[in-house]
């Protein structure tokens, strides 16, 4: 079987070859690839940088190998009338033509790309290879030796500007000697100049006024520079100094049609503008400016104009704010599916995005859902009912006090306070969960550092009611008692505090947070001496509190190996310890492994702890779960057509306990067997890309199973079964 299906891939793929070149006329050459040599080894040249100067590349190739959608488009007849052809060269990519001009002017380009970065002396030759009607074209970069800077020299024109740079010191930091010389540093240098003027008064300037004269010394590879920063001079006047411009008068303007009133305080119209009168203009505050109305929820859209004084060096400042309707009303339908148990839910949401005029955004949900459970025997329903309601307000600003007037101005923070209550009836018992949470959230806007802080985050989960079947049958049961089950249908309070970081400059991406609870509660219990319950837990509200320790941390890295292909590398590490009131962490802060975003090759909370091997599907997801977590993950995406991009992944990892559970053999995360106990599966992806969202399906097969009963449940990969060891996956939005 094995044979035969080797066979027909190599038959179909040789097919596949032989039809690229159906659509290619005499003396014509499909372009087969195009590929970049450089005779030295140029340390500051980047070819796959370069590979973007080349102006014709041959036909897209998904994954970097197969030319499917030439092969797709080779695919349809000559008869353009019939629809069969027309959508087989619609979704498919025409055959790519040699053309000699456009190879003349990619080599042109490359000399003038390897001459900005420093490399003035470089050529390119072209060398063709050809087979039949394919053509590979080999572009030879001869970059030669680069160029570095030796002395710079500055002839500032402006006897005002050349005053306030030398006072600031301002030149030591840019240019110096022994940089390369580049054009990219030259552009850095005007650019960085032009930005500190514009920052003092200088509105008028901009980095055409500063040019550079370039003596290279004969016999060598190092560069004497000028910079020439020139006078002011326009269509009216040439050779004047460069004016220095102050704010006049500031005015907010409505724009919307028909409504001249600005629905905002002016307290926050002040707090939100930079610019100030009477101030020099900057060009840091307009921006600033634009920034903080920008993300105001209730603005959409900000114009900022100046008008210039006739007579004198002082420009009024108009803001003009159109802002959107405060208030909207959604319905949003959902079918669910849990564990296979259809049904329906609907979620009703308010939003007032200026609720007290100062863009607050208050949020208020209201969310039912029912699903009809199968497979139940001894209850009296067969039937889940959920009902919520929760409320969110944020405010675009800090709520605190002592914090200084400038790092306010400085941060885009929101403090946002909640509060929510859920309440869920299930045939073996009802639930009932209230929550409310006082968090901060903040980042410096020029700079990729994102910050949370949860001061205050409070849990009430109470069992009104547990059915005796469930009771008998799970609870209490001598023969099945379940420690870690039983924990999670009793009565329990959370109070936690948390940190959360992260950063994204996306190549590479961060993610930690860490959050503890029940340590103030614990202070106070042996402060005040609080009641303890049977268990020997101490209790607030004639609840027992939880207290533990939990930290998450997450690493990305993407690297980007042409426009169309990127291979990104992923590392999750979770670890979380019940301690003092605890002995067993709550059920939503344990972790589990599997589903879209983890070990894809097992379906979500069906894989671990260690090699633990569940035999009771009903309570199962229980103790599939555990207090660390290791995800391993490399994924490579590339782009197929249209809005279809495709991945290969290989994922690995598990979820382990910190302490031995009689529930859970097996479980228990050791250094000498973590190894032995890694999970591996394997598989490809399908997404669409729609810009705003991503839709995602991924499909992956078991390769190493450390919970095996069998040596051919051990390694999949070796003895694949597709019932057993196929997971298929549906998620928004990529899994890292």
């Amino acid at each position: 079987m094995r044979c035969r299906s080797l066979v027909y891939g190599l038959l179909l793929l040789l097919l596949t070859a032989c039809s690229e070149t159906k659509y290619v006329s005499e003396g014509d050459y499909l372009l087969d690839r195009i590929k970049l040599k450089s005779d030295t080894k140029a340390r500051y040249l980047n070819l796959t940088e370069l590979r973007s100067s080349v102006r014709q590349h041959g036909n897209s190739r998904w994954f970097s190998a197969a030319k499917i959608p030439l092969a797709t488009y080779s695919l349809s007849g000559r008869d353009t009338t019939r629809w069969v052809n027309r959508m087989l060269r619609s979704i498919g990519e025409a055959p790519v033509l040699y053309d000699s001009l456009s190879t003349q002017s990619s080599a042109a380009n490359l000399e003038m790309q390897m001459r900005n970065k420093g490399y003035l002396r470089a050529t390119v030759d072209v060398d063709n290879t050809i087979k039949g009607k394919r053509l590979r074209t080999t572009y030879l970069l001869h970059p030669g030796e680069p160029y570095f800077l030796r002395n710079i020299q500055y002839d500032i024109q402006d006897s005002a500007i050349a005053v306030l740079l030398a006072n600031d010191d301002v030149m030591s930091s840019g240019l110096r000697s022994g940089m390369l010389f580049t054009a990219d540093n030259l552009n850095a240098e005007r650019t960085r100049i032009t930005r500190y003027l514009a920052d003092r008064g200088y509105y008028r300037f901009n980095k055409d006024f500063i040019n550079y004269r370039a003596d290279s010394v004969e016999g060598s590879n190092i560069v004497d520079l000028v910079l020439v920063l020139q006078p002011y001079r326009d269509a009216r006047v040439s050779n004047v100094p460069h004016q220095v411009y102050h704010i006049g008068k500031l005015r907010y303007l409505s724009g919307n049609v028909g409504d001249s009133i600005i629905p905002l305080r002016r307290q926050v119209l002040r707090n939100n503008t930079f610019l100030e009168e009477n101030a020099l203009y900057a060009a840091r505050d307009l921006q600033n400016t634009y920034n903080h109305f920008g993300r105001l929820d209730v603005v959409r859209y900000t114009n900022i104009s100046f008008h210039e004084h006739p007579e004198e060096p002082v420009l009024d400042c108009d803001i003009q704010l159109s802002t959107n309707k405060p208030s909207t009303l959604s319905f949003q339908p959902e079918g669910t599916n849990t564990a296979g148990d259809l049904g329906a839910a609907a979620t009703l949401t308010y939003q007032n995005r200026n609720i007290f005029h100062g863009s607050e955004n208050l949020t208020i949900e209201l969310r039912g859902a029912y699903e009809s459970i199968k497979g139940l025997e001894g209850y009296s329903t067969s039937n889940y009912v959920e009902y919520s309601v929760g409320s969110r307000l944020t405010f675009p600003r800090f709520i605190a006090p002592l914090l200084a007037r400038s790092f306010r101005r400085r941060i885009n923070a929101t403090s946002e306070v909640s509060a929510q209550y859920d309440m869920q009836n299930r045939p073996e018992f009802y639930r009932r969960v209230f929550s409310v949470a006082w968090k901060y959230k903040w980042h410096d806007q020029n700079h990729h550092d994102r910050y949370q802080v949860d001061v205050l985050d409070l849990n009430y989960i109470s069992m009104p009611w547990i059915s005796e079947t469930f009771r008998n049958e799970y609870l209490e049961n001598t023969t099945s008692r379940n420690s870690i089950l039983r924990y999670n249908y009793e009565n329990l309070f959370v109070m936690k505090l948390g940190f959360g970081y992260s950063y994204n400059n996306g190549d590479y991406a961060i993610k930690a947070n860490v959050e503890t609870a029940g340590n103030l509660l614990n202070w106070a219990s042996h402060a005040l001496h609080f009641h303890q319950n049977a268990e020997g837990q101490y209790t607030f509200l004639d609840l027992a509190y939880a207290q533990y320790a939990r930290g998450t941390f997450d690493y990305t890295r993407n690297l980007r190996l042409d426009y169309n292909n990127q291979l990104v590398f992923h590392v999750g590490l979770g670890i979380a310890y019940p301690y003092g009131n605890s002995r067993i962490l709550p059920f939503e802060k344990r972790y589990f492994s599997g589903g879209a975003n983890s070990v894809r090759g097992w379906s979500v909370r069906s894989l671990g702890p260690g090699k633990f091997v569940g035999h009771d599907g009903r309570i199962d997801f229980i103790n599939q779960t555990g207090d660390m977590k290791l995800d391993l993950n490399v994924e490579y995406r590339a782009h197929l057509f249209w809005k279809f991009n495709g991945a290969l992944f290989v994922d690995a990892g598990n979820i382990w306990t910190l302490r031995e559970y009689e529930e859970q053999p097996g479980g228990q995360f050791r250094f000498s067997t973590f190894l032995d106990q890694l999970a591996a599966s394997y598989g490809l992806g399908l997404r669409l890309n729609f810009d705003y969202f991503i839709i995602r399906f991924d499909m992956g097969m078991k390769a190493v199973n450390p919970a095996y009963e069998t040596t051919d449940d051990h390694f999949p990969l070796l003895h694949p079964r597709l019932n057993r060891d196929f997971a298929f996956h549906f998620a928004v939005g990529l899994p890292f």
